[in-house]
């Protein structure tokens, strides 16, 4: 997530802000004030503690010293390319049809504080650089979950979280928590409450998934990252203001929230006044299955704001003899939608994971996407078999749907957040299959190949099918 574009400050090369970040791996190697190494996630998937979903067998004496500070930082850079692909027929949100590549740089620092017992403060400044393949258009399920709908040729400044995390323990075994990127050591109860209020990305906390849910190490495509028809509080960056909770106790977790919505749908501006809101609530089980964890969660959301039906906007153009376009109809209203999310260990070296989620079709996308119907599903496999240990290998197929007033509204010639392609004679669910190879070069350095293979992007058969090869590096420090 990024502030406005007044707030960014430009850089002039990407070189100096990648030595700045070699200085931080210096200071966090021989001056960090934990006691453990642990290299980050790019993009931590939880800033949740991770003992609120460790087992008992985690236990750990009260002798763990807690942090006082901690500091990491990562580095990555995704190249996409795709192939020339059928289209007889392109709109101003089309995917080019033609051999086209793009990448992106962002570079992340990840500062935590301890403030007092359980208190934790972060901040994670960032410099961003790239575009997403056709400047993130034309994909419902987009490619590249490190590409943002604003991008920039030359590198910039920004701070997508500032937060603010208190613990509050409510007895049971001590857990050990490591230091990571926003994670300060030391041990903490497994039964517990968390609050953490500030800016930060609502899928930080909500829809996590250890096999699909960071672009950064694991899976690149929207719609498997995370729930596609989650239509959740975001700038164009993915981050806003808010607040959560999470309750964990024994073998479950329940987590609510409270965030705002941008100003006015797919907008780089936040309404910081929540006047206009998105509710978020959570409810996670932990189990086992022959022996092996495993995690289930429903969750559902409700978006309150000023957003568009689709069959007033073609009523509209229809009236007027226009295209039709949401941003003529916008009226105060709400928009729900619910999300299933399972991931299960069926061996030492072996994950599944799977998603489903709808939400409101009859009016337009706020804040992700348009995707009004997803299901995804995914293996992901350690390289313990071929003597890899560190290496991963994952594949996963995701199908993206759209109601019938969305399908009429752009069947008229309407845009959507991503996806526009003029017109829609004809409809096709977006069926994306992506495979990926991460090869863990050390402890700070890893190189991933990824493939997908989109059959109806944006819904259409006349266009594609579509095959997009990427690139991935990522460091750690």
């Amino acid at each position: 997530m990024r502030y406005p574009s007044h707030d960014r400050i430009e850089i002039s090369s990407f070189i100096l802000p990648f030595i700045i970040l070699l200085g931080g791996f210096s200071i966090s190697t021989h001056c960090h004030a934990d006691t453990a190494m642990n290299g980050p996630d790019g993009s931590p998937a939880n800033v949740t503690p991770a003992p609120a979903s460790l087992p008992p067998s985690s236990a750990t004496s009260d002798a763990d010293a807690p942090g006082a500070w901690n500091l990491f930082g990562q580095f990555t850079n995704v190249t996409q390319w795709h192939p020339g692909f059928s289209a007889p027929y392109s709109g101003p949100n089309s995917l080019d049809s033609g051999s086209r590549h793009a990448d992106t740089n962002d570079m992340t620092l990840y500062a935590g504080v301890r403030l007092w017992q359980g208190g934790e403060i972060y901040l994670n400044p960032e410099i961003d650089e790239g575009f997403g393949l056709n400047n993130t258009l034309g994909l419902a399920g987009f490619s590249s979950g490190e590409a943002y709908k604003i991008g920039k040729p030359y590198p910039y400044l920004r701070l997508p979280r500032a937060f603010f995390r208190q613990v509050i323990t409510l007895g049971g075994v001590r857990q050990k928590i490591e230091s990571a990127a926003n994670q300060l050591a030391g041990s903490t109860s497994a039964d517990n409450i968390v609050v953490t209020i500030g800016k930060f990305s609502v899928v930080d906390i909500f829809d996590t998934n250890a096999y699909a849910h960071d672009p950064r190490s694991d899976f690149m495509n929207w719609s498997i990252v995370d729930a596609g028809a989650f239509d959740y509080a975001a700038d164009s960056w993915g981050y806003t203001y808010g607040g959560a909770a999470e309750w964990t106790q024994s073998w479950w977790t329940l987590r609510g929230g409270l965030f705002a919505l941008s100003k006015t749908p797919n907008n780089e501006y936040i309404q910081k006044d929540f006047s206009q809101y998105s509710l978020i609530v959570e409810a996670e089980e932990r189990h086992q299955w022959f022996g092996h964890g495993g995690k289930l969660k429903l969750l559902g959301f409700v978006n309150r704001g000023l957003m568009a039906s689709y069959a007033d906007a073609v009523r509209r153009g229809q009236s007027t003899g226009t295209t039709p376009n949401v941003a003529d109809v916008r009226q105060f209203g709400s928009r729900p939608g619910l999300a299933i999310n399972l991931e299960q260990e069926l061996a030492a070296d072996l994950g599944l994971f799977a998603r489903a989620s709808m939400n409101d079709g009859s009016k337009e996308s706020y804040d992700f996407t348009d995707i009004n119907r997803s299901v995804s599903a995914g293996l992901s496999l350690r390289g313990n078999r071929w003597g890899r240990q560190d290496d991963t290998v994952g594949v996963a197929v995701a199908v993206n749907g759209i109601s019938s007033a969305a399908r009429e509204y752009f069947a008229a010639g309407g845009l959507g957040i991503l996806i526009g392609d003029g017109q829609l004679p004809s409809y096709g669910t977006e069926k994306i299959l992506e495979t990926y190879y991460a090869l863990n070069l050390n402890q700070h350095f890893k190189l991933s190949m990824d493939y997908q293979y989109i059959v109806n992007p944006a819904y259409n058969p006349d266009r594609g099918p579509v095959s997009i090869f990427g690139f991935r590096v990522h460091a750690e420090f």
